[in-house]
């Protein structure tokens, strides 16, 4: 099979809104799959009107863009009777291979959407809930709530001042990742034995298991750990430096590495015989750190970044997103999407690979979807629905 198809025939019907469950599926829809998102009739996603009103149009807000391209939409109300007999004919017509939900779990049995009971409507579905903390909770999860219960906000910050959320939102990534491995695991459990899969996944739980040097060392070794500015735990120097016109990242891995470093023309004064090993560096951080800065300033950024570059030590300028945009390995992966009712063009960030999929559409995916935007085409084209039935349904709010 081309690379490009293997996920054709993939089918990801979600019950999807906010950010964690809607990335996931970006990413599905990224390798070629076929994703609906489904939502409520008349709350929708709420994340539909949040950001920027770009398009001057309700429900089609710049934060919704961003991560929506790819896939199509449908509006239901399945805490409905007639909502869970089509959510049944969804199913088996689609062909659903994935069902999705980050719905809270008590949720489940009104709306009909619990495992078991999809499971009697097509014995091989792949089940994936999201949730905050597990199916036994119904908590509310933001994802800097998350951050701050998960240890992450503890790690973040200048060394002595208060906790500070991310510049990303990593539960929510994260955890997205995360489903995303578990159901390429379940789908190929799929392919070997025929059978289908849940998986509960609690954001809680994702976030904690990013935090590998800090639970081993808090917990067995009693090593208080906590946030440290630009610096790092266990490896010095490593940090933002000034320059003459910027800012640069600087990070030494290695006794090799910083015995090379004292070397370079200017930095040589940095030689210090407790410094030729790693956990002298760390003893002295705050000082060497200043002795590095004072040097630093003398040089442009292109100039040092040259100069550690031909080292072989790691170093980066400090970008701003729109230089990160421009970057040569950035700018040609960028993803696409246009709008065909208004020419507006979006730009959207990349997966972690360029894939086979991507390339062979050119990088150019379908515009996030309006509310309920593919209703008749799956409602009445795909289920046979009549226009009177539709007409009927929608004057009832079930779609």
């Amino acid at each position: 099979m081309d690379e490009a198809q293997v996920f054709k025939n993939i089918t990801v019907l979600s019950l999807e809104q906010a950010t964690v469950l809607p990335y996931l599926t970006l990413r599905l829809a990224e390798d070629g799959a076929n994703v609906i998102r489904m939502e409520h009739p008349i709350y929708g996603d709420p994340n539909r009107r949040v950001g920027d009103d770009v398009l001057k149009e309700d429900r089609m807000f710049s934060y919704y863009l961003s991560i929506n391209a790819g896939k199509k939409a449908l509006t239901l109300d399945i805490g409905t009777p007639e909502g869970q007999e089509i959510l049944k004919k969804l199913i088996l017509k689609l062909k659903v291979d994935i069902f999705a939900t980050n719905q809270l779990p008590r949720n489940y049995p009104k709306l009909g959407i619990e495992y078991e009971m999809l499971k009697k409507i097509k014995e091989d579905i792949i089940w994936l809930g999201m949730t905050g903390f597990g199916p036994q909770s119904n908590e509310a999860a933001y994802d800097p709530v998350l951050q701050a219960r998960g240890g992450l906000m503890e790690l973040t910050g200048e060394k002595g001042g208060s906790p500070q959320v991310m510049g990303i939102p990593l539960p929510d990534m994260g955890a997205s990742e995360h489903g995303y491995g578990l159901l390429m695991k379940a789908l190929y459990k799929r392919a070997v034995t025929g059978q289908g899969s849940r998986i509960d996944l609690s954001m809680f739980e994702s976030t904690v298991s990013w935090l590998t040097q800090a639970i081993t060392h808090t917990a067995t070794f009693k090593k208080k750990v906590s946030r440290r500015g630009n610096t790092h735990e266990f490896f010095s120097p490593v940090s933002v430096y000034q320059t003459k016109d910027g800012y640069v990242y600087i990070a030494v891995g290695n006794d090799k590495q910083w015995e090379t470093m004292t070397k370079i023309p200017g930095f040589e004064s940095l030689y210090k015989k407790e410094y030729e090993r790693n956990a002298g560096r760390i003893a002295d951080v705050d000082n060497l750190n200043n002795a590095i800065n004072a040097i630093t300033k003398n040089f442009s950024t292109n100039q040092l970044i040259e100069i550690f570059n031909k080292a072989t030590i790691a170093i980066s300028k400090v970008n701003t997103i729109e230089e990160v945009v421009e970057d040569p390995l950035v700018k040609p992966n960028l993803i696409r999407s246009k709008d065909p009712k208004t020419g507006l063009e979006i730009t959207i960030a990349p997966p972690p690979i360029n894939n086979a999929y991507l390339k062979s559409i050119d990088r150019m995916m379908s515009f996030p979807p309006r509310f309920g935007e593919h209703n008749e085409e799956i409602y009445g084209g795909l289920l046979g629905y009549s226009a009177a039935q539709l007409k009927e349904f929608k004057e009832k709010n079930i779609i």
